[in-house]
């Protein structure tokens, strides 16, 4: 049963369309890449499928609740706060209180013990590359409903390296093998993502 899915989903402003004619379904464990050069319409896009776009045409469903990761303009690291102070924001927005001052330290330090950054890291000194990890990190946090079913980014490749670029879509294939739906945009997809272009949409 799919996470995600649309039929015919489109948007129209006065300018024209932003996308259109979108069909597609994303199953848990399904990792898709909306692919295409700046303006095709793949952020408008992502963000319709989260559920936080209004379209004009179509239908379009999502089960569960969408964890959104990293996108500019709307979801970015704040420039100052360091990593941990990120991550404790995100505990607290979700209703996770401390149950006492160094288990919650002990919380955020587990949180961010595997990603490639020291907790002290301010948000305007993060790499493109950090900046994703992060964003996906508090993008899959839990709140009273649960796990979020879809994580969302936007831009996923740019701004890395090969080797990042590698590391990053190993890091978003472990999100989808885990049982999420998982859709981001990039130009060029890689791993075992399924490509869904939207230069001709």
């Amino acid at each position: 049963m799919a996470i995600v899915s649309a039929t015919g989903l489109g948007l129209r402003t006065r300018r024209g369309w932003v996308f259109r004619d979108v069909t597609l379904a994303v199953e848990p464990g399904e990792l898709l890449a909306l692919t295409g050069p700046a303006g095709s319409g793949r952020s408008s896009l992502l963000l319709a499928l989260a559920g936080h776009f209004r379209t004009t045409t179509g239908g379009h469903e999502l089960t569960g609740r969408a964890g959104i990761g990293y996108v500019p303009g709307l979801n970015e690291p704040e420039r100052g706060l360091t990593a941990a102070e990120h991550v404790r924001e995100r505990l607290l927005l979700l209703g996770q209180r401390p149950r006492g001052r160094g288990v919650f330290a002990n919380r955020v330090t587990e949180l961010l013990a595997d990603l490639p950054l020291d907790e002290a890291t301010l948000g305007r000194d993060l790499t493109p590359y950090q900046r994703q990890r992060l964003m996906l990190r508090l993008a899959e946090l839990p709140h009273g409903a649960g796990e979020p079913a879809l994580i969302v980014a936007d831009d996923v490749d740019a701004g890395l390296d090969t080797a990042e670029r590698a590391w990053l879509w190993r890091s978003l294939e472990d999100l989808a093998e885990q049982g999420r739906a998982v859709v981001v945009t990039c130009r060029e997809p890689a791993g075992k993502a399924t490509e869904y272009p939207m230069e001709n949409r």
